[in-house]
């Protein structure tokens, strides 16, 4: 089972309708005996990083999700939540990732929102990926570019696309809106 955490941050559905695609079971769930006995955990979300935190913590996801022991993915908010601290509503994350989120500079539209290519080099999640595939991005914070990234793009300046630390994984693009790309990752990420 694929165990799709509930938070208080949106989008849940699109990434359920995409692992359904790929044929597994999955449940949006915040019971912590069901995460803690899925076989991997996605860490899905859009909205903002301080109410998120806050629901985490209310509810003792924050621990949980630190001790998860099976694959974990974080997409988008879900990434920056794994990391150790956010700008935005200066916010302390999980520190899975010991690097920080930063608003861009308002050097061109923000938010970053359509398809970039990134170049990647975690053959875990980007096995079978073209380098000319684009994934679909849309946010105005990124995680900076860490001993952790294994996924760089670049939009005014570069950042870190995907960030990798034992049996955590993270993606600051959506797989689930990203096409056949981003449907692939989600398969490698499955399949891990």
């Amino acid at each position: 089972m694929i165990a799709i955490l509930k938070y208080n941050a949106g989008n849940t559905q699109s990434v359920v309708n995409a692992v359904t695609r790929l044929g597994y079971n999955c449940v949006v769930t915040n019971d912590v005996n069901e995460i803690v006995n899925a076989n991997k955990v996605i860490f899905p979300g859009v909205g903002e990083a301080g109410s998120a935190m806050a629901h985490l913590k209310a509810n003792g996801l924050d621990t949980i999700i630190k001790s998860l022991e099976q694959p974990v993915l974080g997409i988008c908010l879900g990434l920056q939540l794994m990391c150790r601290f956010s700008e935005e509503g200066n916010t302390n994350g999980l520190g899975i990732f010991n690097a920080e989120v930063k608003k861009f500079p308002p050097q061109d539209i923000v938010p970053h929102m359509g398809w970039n290519r990134i170049k990647a080099d975690n053959l875990d999640l980007f096995y079978n990926i073209n380098t000319d595939d684009n994934f679909y991005f849309v946010h105005s914070y990124y995680a900076e570019i860490s001993k952790y990234a294994v996924a760089e793009c670049n939009y005014i300046l570069p950042f870190s696309a995907a960030l990798k630390k034992d049996n955590f994984y993270g993606v600051q693009f959506h797989p689930e809106k990203s096409g056949s790309a981003g449907e692939q990752l989600l398969k490698n990420f499955l399949e891990l």
